[in-house]
């Protein structure tokens, strides 16, 4: 990386590349960037020193750019090839990277912590480089999320040998990682449009834990179908909420808390409460701080981080929470997959027993829901009402007879409909929420301010 001034990030509004653009920035490297629509995160970026530009013409390269020898390209697997701008620095013998690649340099010369999973990556990494950050020891994290805490998915330090990553699986891009200690949260089957079967998907979790540096250390869910593979000197620890050698105790729920006691192959840890009180953020709690057990993080430390952990945005995010047992509430989560909508779902009856629900959910890939419409139907099921938006489609082309219909007629809720998004704004006032969740990884998030302010209007 010395002999590299400049850094340009083709598709630099992904959250992803969001935290390499500022941790290159804070190493004094010029960044630049195209990415297709402005956003908050491009004009945050911006503000902080990214020239970012929202057209394929070469010709906005910036000057500073233009330099083969001294100008990494880096690309997110989303960006096509067709791209006009990608197509001008292959060609004019520019070197070119994905961003995975540029993360495993990252982890090559660090301390990394790789979290890996279907769900639970993002909040558990979150909260190792919460924990890691509130201890002093720091870290440099990379997060598949904003962190309400610090209103940012990077995390900087300049002394801490540390860094955090949200490992994805996507396009098998946590392969170009090499782990200091990894964790392994869930494997259940997604992806497929990239890995065709369910034992390929599995496969590529095997190969990631063979990369584990030697010396380092495997956390695993347990339970999983997964075989590891590591490698001499690895130690593996497994762990969940009810067993393993990392697991909770006593857990206590009441008055809008959680709290428990963690059990670790070497003490008991009494009362963490978690900052975020919901069901599935204990096993998130264990395996983060079973990993920051094994960097030597001060048992004080992990217990006063969990408490004030605020979560990422968009991971069982509060909208409104008005006081009493009949007040309003409305929450949003970015669960696509159907083991994190029925986990989200369960944690709002959790919280909320006997509560009329309500959930807003919009399915992400024509894929994702040609594979499991009837999980999705399942998991919505377990609302009073449902209510689908039309498939996001993101970097795919629409699949014949693939639509929101084809889980709408297996949900068997006694109300549930199918909206656009226009019409679901103009409709809000139909309804008479009790409790709301907001469900999907698409672009429902840009209806979260108006949907949050029709639902205040009602009355109850």
């Amino acid at each position: 990386m010395k002999e590299f001034d400049s850094l340009y990030f083709v598709g630099a509004g992904g959250i992803g590349m969001a935290a390499l653009e500022r941790y290159f920035l804070a190493q004094g490297k010029r960044v630049a960037g195209y990415d297709r629509t402005p956003s908050d995160l491009t004009h945050a970026l911006e503000r902080e020193g990214v020239h970012i530009d929202y057209d394929e013409d070469p010709a906005l390269i910036p000057d500073a750019c233009r330099d083969p020898e001294h100008t990494l390209v880096v690309y997110t697997p989303a960006v096509p090839d067709s791209h006009r701008g990608l197509q001008y620095f292959r060609a004019n013998g520019f070197e070119v990277v994905k961003r995975a690649a540029l993360l495993g340099v990252v982890t090559r010369h660090s301390r990394g912590l790789c979290f890996a999973g279907t769900h639970g990556k993002t909040t558990t990494s979150s909260m190792a480089a919460h924990i890691l950050h509130s201890s002093g020891i720091g870290c440099n994290a990379f997060l598949g999320g904003v962190l309400r805490n610090y209103d940012s998915n990077f995390l900087l330090s300049t002394t801490s040998p540390y860094s955090v990553i949200e490992a994805d699986e996507f396009d098998r891009s946590f392969h170009h990682l090499s782990p200091y200690v990894a964790v392994v949260t869930s494997t259940d089957p997604d992806h497929l449009d990239i890995y065709g079967t369910p034992e390929a998907y599995l496969e590529s979790f095997a190969h990631f834990t063979e990369l584990i540096q030697p010396g380092g250390a495997l956390i695993v869910h347990t339970g999983l179908a997964l075989q590891p593979r590591v490698g001499e000197g690895v130690t593996i620890y497994t762990y969940s909420r009810d067993n393993g050698d990392f697991h909770a105790v006593n857990v206590r729920k009441g008055d809008g808390q959680i709290t428990f006691d963690l059990v670790t192959p070497w003490e008991t840890l009494s009362d963490i409460t978690l900052g975020v009180p919901v069901d599935i953020n204990i096993e998130n709690a264990i395996a983060a701080m079973a990993a920051c057990r094994l960097v030597n993080v001060p048992l004080q430390a992990m217990r006063d981080a969990v408490a004030t952990f605020q979560g990422a945005k968009r991971r069982f995010e509060f909208w409104i929470k008005e006081p009493g047992e009949h007040g309003k509430v409305m929450i949003d989560d970015y669960a696509h997959h159907p083991d994190e909508l029925r986990a989200s779902i369960s944690s709002v009856r959790d919280l909320y027993p006997g509560r009329q629900l309500t959930v807003i959910f919009q399915p992400h890939l024509y894929t994702r829901t040609r594979d499991f419409a009837p999980e999705f139907a399942a998991a919505l099921s377990l609302a009073d009402e449902v209510i689908l938006l039309p498939i996001y489609p993101a970097r795919e082309e629409p699949i014949p007879g693939v639509t929101s219909e084809i889980i709408l007629q297996k949900v068997t809720s006694a109300k549930k409909i199918i909206y656009s998004k226009e019409n679901l704004i103009k409709s809000i006032h139909l309804s008479n929420f009790d409790v709301l969740l907001t469900v999907g990884a698409g672009d429902i998030a840009n209806l979260l301010p108006q949907i949050c302010d029709e639902f205040n209007k009602q009355e109850h």
